[in-house]
């Protein structure tokens, strides 16, 4: 067994008004034949953000690793890569982690953004204050640029429409317009695919929203992470609870970047807890790798957020 602490470096946020979780994060696999060498990536530890702390995070490894690395990735993610040399027919990494999210969201004001107009123009004309999101612009590996995917958009994306406004409007038509069905799509369906079967999961909306901003001359990025489990008395349960969830942050001035969540219909906040983001899913998988034999294999996968 191998684990792995991570400790919140930096000021301590203000616990007042925060949500506080205990993140349980378990995948297992099961191979048929043995598995006599595997190299494995993580994204699994939360981030550290202005409105979230991750005040620990242990990861575990059964079998026994040959070699650990940890390192923060182009994007900013904790990642985590080991080797295993050692034959195996069963591979468990279960990740800890305790997180304080803060209120956040209720700085995002629609009516305050600037247009989405002015901020595709802004993208457009580069400079130094944009480098970031420009990056956010292009085709990634799951993300086409299509006139369908913007012709989709535009009905709410009006003239010198404030972005923030657009962007609700937008979220509320993709959760109005589809259906969450898990045996829908896999991660290999199209976003063209998904427009027209209107069918998917977390993932497939977060892809959609973003590749038909991107059609829109925005920047958007992927956002990888955890909604809470059990709600307070008097909230709605989730959709996508007690698996890993996916929404989508975009470039919103004044503000930044703003997260919401299609497939939620709000605005991520404290009931969202961030782990990743890259340019779309294959920047922030939660575990990847490769193995060499084991014929058939398992997964399951188990995840628990609780409020603390």
């Amino acid at each position: 067994m191998s684990q792995s602490q991570t400790q919140t470096a930096g000021q301590s946020l203000t616990p007042a008004d925060g949500s506080r979780y205990s993140v349980s994060h378990v995948t297992e696999y099961q191979y048929s034949l043995p598995v006599p060498h595997s190299r494995q990536l993580l994204r699994l530890s939360p981030r550290n953000l202005a409105w979230q702390q991750c005040h620990a995070s242990r990861i575990q490894v059964d079998p026994q690793p040959d070699e650990w690395f940890e390192l923060d990735d182009f994007y900013g993610n904790h990642l985590v890569q080991f080797a295993l040399r050692t034959p195996h027919t069963q591979l468990t990494v279960r990740v800890d982690s305790q997180v304080l999210v803060l209120p956040h969201a209720e700085q995002w004001v629609a009516e305050n953004s600037l247009s989405w107009e002015r901020v595709r123009q802004q993208l457009a004309n580069g400079g130094t204050e944009v480098l970031d999101p420009i990056q956010y612009l292009f085709p990634s590996t799951f993300i086409p640029i299509d006139n369908a995917l913007s012709h989709y958009a535009l009905p709410s994306f009006t003239p010198e429409r404030p972005l923030l406004s657009a962007l609700l409007d937008f979220t509320g038509r993709i959760f109005n317009d589809f259906t969450f069905d898990p045996t829908a799509t896999t991660i290999a369906t199209p976003v063209e695919t998904l427009l027209q079967e209107k069918k998917g999961v977390c993932q497939d909306f977060a892809h959609l929203q973003i590749a038909c901003l991107r059609s829109l001359g925005l920047a958007a990025r992927y956002v990888s992470g955890y909604i809470l489990t059990q709600p307070p008395p008097g909230e709605e349960r989730m959709i996508g609870a007690d698996a890993s969830h996916a929404w989508v942050s975009v470039y919103c001035p004044p503000y930044g970047w703003v997260d919401i969540d299609p497939t939620n219909n709000v605005l991520a906040d404290t009931q969202h807890i961030t782990v990743a983001w890259g340019r779309d899913f294959g920047d922030v998988s939660p575990m990847h790798g490769i193995i060499f034999g084991g014929g058939a294999h398992q997964l399951d996968v188990q995840v628990t957020v609780m409020p603390q």
